[in-house]
């Protein structure tokens, strides 16, 4: 079990933890010589045989708020000291905030010094604590009278005595997700490397495991692991560990990075919350408000996006979003706290609902039903109510990340399709949300027969750009191949068309065009302009162009630019050669063609037209899963 102090400076913290565990926590000479805590202090002792008491004894003065918040995060039990000759201070006030706001449920009550106060002063003061925690989940909590500095002091083995039957009723942590380490402290040991220390939120980690670095990306492998302050080859969920990382340096981590399962290494500047206001916190939030935001052990400044109501007053909870200052490592349901533009006082908090929040479109029904699903998700871990709310399928690598869950133990919802992506991942998509895309884009196909009537229809990509730009191009794949496959849909030349959708040539033009797409075929790479076959062919120009126009609405030709036509067997012969290029640049593609480069140029950006490629600064790369058919 790990617990956490908390209380007002000069409240005996470090000297309690000393009495519970045999260890002094102060540990810097500015500690010694100031007679107060400055850093994070940790002390272990063996509650019973099987359990060990793990103490985080953070510094009470209120400039190091941010160290205080950085050792609760993680926390099983939090025990508040109050000194029995000063009673509830400012603090006492502001620490219990911050545990309420990070979810600490559990935990007891220190009245310290008590040898300085005599008996109508502890009562008073108890029945102030009382008072006090009334309305918290810490109703009830047991208050036990200490005098630390006393030798075997009844009180303080009181205490330890309850913590052992804390310990001994906690939950069980979920070992099933993936790692998480939230580090508070990192330094070096001679001849072993980098040390980082933390409590472990989720999951399991193994000597020799590889683990990442979020933000960062960094990756580092487990050399050696201390687990509750012993050698250990495994650490696991609601443990304090220390891990010996080999392949990354001190400077690399700092307080807040987290060390995490390579799955979870995605971070975002961007997350969705449900923000809480103290009611005393005398703070009105407005667009782009400033705040200090600390999320697990990191500290960063963020703006407010409101995404509820245009103001959030004190007492009042929202979903706003956060703009953070750097990108940050969360998950839902994860715990913050905020602090005011001056960091002078704690004025909420609350719980991560989505950690990768959009820039754009942040207030739309289909973003508040998202929103309304993470919710649910965090309560349940129902990930049938996510892929509900998510019309174009869900990744299995973004609900590994929701989830912290591995892929092989994320159950797929009855009747959900799985459609297989590049690079491993799978897309999840529940079978009605399959049949409505299908109809979207029988839909689509019908408006652009009704709009363009001599038009055979659009090319492949041209039509998904219509129907959903951001859809994954394998399920787009997918679909149009069941719906040519139920021949609900079809295809002539690049262009598709429902079935009763047709731009026929008649006789007589089949044999006007023959010998104009002869041209065009003999012509490769450089096929004649439309005034060349107009010489060749002894035809009128009009008529040269509207045949030309007719074949390349009914899809048999493409035309690259007004008067340029290609066959599409050369054309195909283009689109397959921009995959063996090792980058795709004007200069690139002119070399291998043989063509002037105002040419190159125009093919290219024909290709990105019809959505085969998409251009990149100077470079024109061909979309994934795309194929030229």
């Amino acid at each position: 079990m790990i617990i956490g102090t908390a209380g007002h400076i000069d409240h005996g913290k470090t000297t309690l933890t000393r009495a519970l565990t045999g260890v002094d926590t102060d540990r810097l000479k500015e500690e010694k010589a100031r007679g107060i805590s400055i850093e994070l202090g940790y002390a272990y002792t063996a509650l019973t045989e099987h359990d060990t008491l793990g103490v985080i004894d953070v510094p009470g003065h209120e400039k190091f708020i941010r160290t205080m918040a950085a050792g609760v995060t993680g926390i099983d039990a939090a025990l508040l000291v109050v000194a029995a000759d000063d009673g509830i201070m400012p603090q006492t006030l502001e620490h219990l905030a911050i545990l309420r706001l990070l979810g600490v449920k559990r935990g007891a009550v220190a009245l310290t010094k008590i040898d300085r106060a005599d008996a109508a002063q502890i009562a008073l003061i108890e029945a102030d604590i009382t008072a006090l925690l009334a309305p918290t989940d810490f109703a009830g909590a047991p208050v036990f009278h200490t005098n630390a500095t006393e030798a075997d002091d009844a009180g303080v083995q009181a205490l330890r005595a309850y913590l052992a039957q804390l310990a001994a009723t906690l939950p069980a942590s979920d070992e099933r997700r993936l790692f998480r380490l939230g580090v508070d402290r990192v330094f070096t040991l001679s001849g072993q490397g980098t040390i980082v220390t933390g409590t472990a939120l989720a999951g399991t980690v193994r000597v020799g495991d590889t683990v990442t670095l979020a933000p960062g990306g960094q990756q580092a492998r487990v050399r050696s692991i201390h687990a509750q302050n012993q050698a250990a080859q495994t650490g696991r969920a609601g443990q304090r560990l220390a891990l010996n990382l080999g392949g990354v340096a001190r400077e690399d981590i700092a307080r807040g990075t987290w060390i995490v399962a390579p799955a979870l290494a995605d971070c975002s500047q961007r997350i969705d919350v449900e923000l809480t206001l103290t009611p005393d916190c005398g703070v009105t939030l407005k667009p782009w408000s400033p705040l200090h935001v600390h999320l697990g052990a990191a500290h960063h400044t963020a703006n407010v996006v409101l995404l509820d109501d245009e103001a959030l007053a004190p007492g009042h909870s929202g979903r706003v979003q956060l703009v953070l200052d750097a990108p940050v490592h969360a998950v839902p349901g994860d715990r913050f706290v905020i602090r005011n533009a001056q960091a002078t006082a704690t004025v909420g908090g609350g719980v991560v609902l989505d950690p990768f929040g959009p820039a754009r479109k942040r207030r739309s029904s289909a973003r508040v039903d998202w929103l309304n699903a993470l919710a649910d998700f965090i309560d349940h871990g129902d990930t049938a109510a996510l892929l509900a709310r998510s019309a174009l399928g869900l990744r299995v690598s973004a609900l590994v990340r929701l989830s912290q869950l591995p892929a092989a133990l994320i159950a797929a919802p009855p009747g959900a399709v799985n459609v297989a992506l590049a690079g491993g991942d799978a897309l999840l998509i529940g079978a009605a949300d399959m049949q409505a895309l299908e109809e979207r884009i029988l839909a689509a196909l019908a408006q652009f027969h009704e709009r363009w009537p001599d038009d055979a229809g659009p090319e492949l990509w041209r039509l998904k750009r219509i129907v959903s730009p951001e859809m994954e191009e394998r399920l787009w794949s997918r679909l149009v191949d069941t719906l040519l496959a139920a021949g609900r849909i079809a295809r002539r030349g690049r262009s598709l068309h429902l079935p009763q959708h047709s731009v026929e040539l008649g006789a007589e033009e089949q044999a006007l065009v023959a010998p104009l797409l002869g041209s065009l075929l003999a012509g490769r790479y450089d096929p004649p302009w439309v005034r060349d076959l107009v010489r060749e062919h002894a035809m009128p120009e009009a008529e040269v162009r509207r045949l030309l126009r007719k074949l390349a609405r009914s899809g048999e030709i493409s035309q690259v630019v007004p008067d340029l036509f290609y066959h599409p067997q050369p054309l195909a012969e283009l689109a397959q050669l921009l995959v063996t290029l090792p980058q795709v640049q004007a200069a690139s593609f002119r070399d291998a063609t043989g063509l002037g480069r105002k040419r190159g140029i125009q093919i290219l950006e024909f290709f990105n037209r019809v959505g085969y490629t998409r251009r990149v600064g100077n470079i024109h790369m061909v979309r994934p899963d795309t194929t030229w058919s």
